[in-house]
């Protein structure tokens, strides 16, 4: 399964956190975004070991778009 991870800095931490769209609640963070992507990994990992543990269904991914805007604020 390949699932889109969304990756930001915190500035009051100063790590970066990263979380899984298709996922809720499935979240994770790393000093750099080498290990926030390695992290959130393991977590989607574990995420879905639990789902399936627990008999729920696991989502299938989504494919998102991510793309820029420019807009003028008056």
């Amino acid at each position: 399964m390949r699932y889109d991870v969304l990756i930001h800095p915190d500035p009051d931490s100063g790590f970066y956190l990263a979380e899984v769209p298709d996922l809720p609640g499935c979240v994770s963070q790393g000093r750099t975004v080498e290990e926030a992507k390695a992290a959130i990994q393991e977590a989607i990992q574990g995420h879905v070991e639990v789902l399936r543990d627990l008999g729920r269904d696991v989502p299938p991914p989504s494919h998102h778009v991510l793309d820029t805007v420019e807009v003028s604020v008056a």
